[in-house]
């Protein structure tokens, strides 16, 4: 695996990059594109990765020692060695053809762990941990799948990994990224086989068409914005928990829209492409009739609000009343949900690729502020209890009526979108001298509005919100008492 030397003044220096091929052949077929997976090519690559203490080897050592576990692992992962590929009648497939990875070795000579966790916003030298810097997912049908760089800093060293979005949904990623870990620190066989079948409800006969060039992302990725990281404890995850369910009752709904549609609609379609004009009328005019009348549903006296729900509810009002918004208005709360478990029967927990669909649930901005946390956190709750296997293949077929790529973004200004999960396990993974000490992420699909959950590394429950926002909405957050009430209580 010949190398290229690069230098650079920048903060980050480029050393070394290569490209890393499997270390035995593929025997596996293409692999075609989900309904699922399609509407992400518009989408930038992913790009997550772990900050570690330094390891007690020479770079040299970690860095040859990374390259034959990472070959190692991509034999059991034979998507990411691939490329995209579109045939003639318009289908998008994953050729495994071990065409390999870009594995680069920079160094940040300057930065220590501590100016990583210790700065209140993320700083930016942490976006040129990745490779792939606002790559968009097509272009894997000329560029890698895949990416590892590695930035050895003064007392640490940072793992980042940038995998395309239309191959790996979060669950794919991190058990990749576990794996990965295991063969480096010597595990023969790994615990955690993915399963590449396509035999489900996502395998779809529509044909996705893309502009000359093809899609472009749905949002500005040059908007000013603030990056934070906010813990919650397990203590104040269980109190706004049991503060979301201290009391149940009956609600007539009135004036409060309840919307579950798929990952593939959004709520308000500006900077959407004209050819989904057809989509967005639809959308529109549903939303206008849902929040004009009361609901026939109405709130269950016996639910039973999950401490998700319960987080996502205080992060809904609190960051809507620092946007100061007109009462009338509507906003938008969009959770992503995993849907292997959701569908009958079941996907196999490790299926690889694209297995997530949007939840977004909407109400008007009065009611969202004079309302309490019950209230809010009980709406998020019917809605991801709604969102079941008929919910999913309605949403399915819902996309195959017009097929298209994700609008991601917050179009209206009123939008969170949640991404990610603390149910991903983002710490179980030790290339041999320890877990990471922090999780952290890159520039991709960031816009004002959009939240990333990881556990917090010390488990239990505890949960860590990186949050983006405009700086006048993070700064109004900031000093918004319940938030923080709730957020400082680590």
């Amino acid at each position: 695996m010949p190398c290229a030397e690069f230098l650079s003044s920048q903060p980050v220096t480029l050393v070394s990059k290569c490209t890393v091929l499997p270390d035995q052949i593929s025997a596996m077929e293409a692999l075609k594109l989900s309904a699922s997976d399609l509407p992400m090519l518009s989408c930038h690559y992913i790009q997550k990765g772990g900050l570690f203490t330094r390891p007690p080897v020479s770079m040299r050592n970690l860095i040859e020692l990374l390259k034959r576990g990472l070959s190692t692992a991509l034999t059991h992962f034979p998507p990411l060695a691939g490329r995209l590929v579109t045939d003639s009648d318009g289908y998008v497939y994953i050729a495994c053809n071990d065409a390999g990875v870009d594995f680069i070795h920079a160094t940040a000579s300057r930065i220590f762990v501590r100016d990583v966790l210790a700065p209140i916003d993320v700083p930016d030298v942490v976006k040129e941990f990745f490779s792939f810097d606002r790559t968009v997912s097509y272009d894997g049908h000329f560029k890698p799948v895949m990416a590892v760089q590695v930035t050895e800093l003064v007392d640490g060293v940072f793992i980042g990994c940038a995998v395309n979005h239309a191959v790996a949904d979060g669950t794919s990623f991190w058990n990749f990224f576990n794996t990965f870990s295991e063969v480096c620190r010597g595990v023969r066989k790994i615990s955690r086989s993915p399963d590449f079948g396509r035999n489900s409800v996502f395998n779809s006969s529509a044909v996705l068409k893309v502009p000359e060039g093809g899609p472009n992302v749905t949002f500005s990725a040059d908007e000013p914005l603030r990056e934070r990281i906010f813990s919650f404890s397990r203590e104040a995850i269980l109190k706004l928990k049991a503060k979301a369910n201290s009391r149940k009752y009956r609600e007539d709904g009135s004036n409060v829209a309840i919307e579950v549609l798929g990952k593939q609609s959004n709520d308000t379609w500006k900077g959407v492409p004209e050819e989904s004009e057809n989509m967005k009328t639809k959308i529109g005019n549903w939303i206008r009739n849902a929040v004009s009348k009361p609901q026939s549903s109405v709130m269950e006296s016996a639910v039973d609000v999950s401490s998700f729900q319960s987080l996502c509810a205080l992060l809904w009002q609190c960051v809507t009343r620092a946007r100061k918004l007109s009462q009338s208005r509507t906003t938008t709360f969009r959770m992503a949900a995993n849907c292997r478990n959701r569908l009958e029967p079941k996907l196999d927990p490790l299926y690889f690729g694209n297995a997530i669909q949007s939840i977004p649930t909407v109400a008007f901005v009065g009611d969202l502020l004079s309302r309490d946390l019950r209230w809010c956190a009980e709406l998020l709750n019917q809605n991801v209890r709604a969102h079941d296997d008929a919910m999913v293949r309605r949403t399915v077929a819902d996309w195959e009526s017009d097929p298209r790529c994700f609008p991601l973004g917050n179009f209206d200004g009123a939008t969170i979108t949640m991404g990610s999960s603390p149910r991903l396990p983002m710490y179980d993974n030790d290339f041999g001298w320890g877990r990471p000490v922090s999780i952290r992420s890159g520039r991709a699909n960031k816009f004002d509005g959009k939240i990333s959950a990881f556990p917090g590394r010390e488990g239990g429950g505890s949960v860590d919100l990186e949050v983006v926002l405009s700086p006048e909405t993070m700064a109004a957050l900031e000093s918004d008492p319940e938030f923080t009430a709730f957020a400082l209580d680590n």
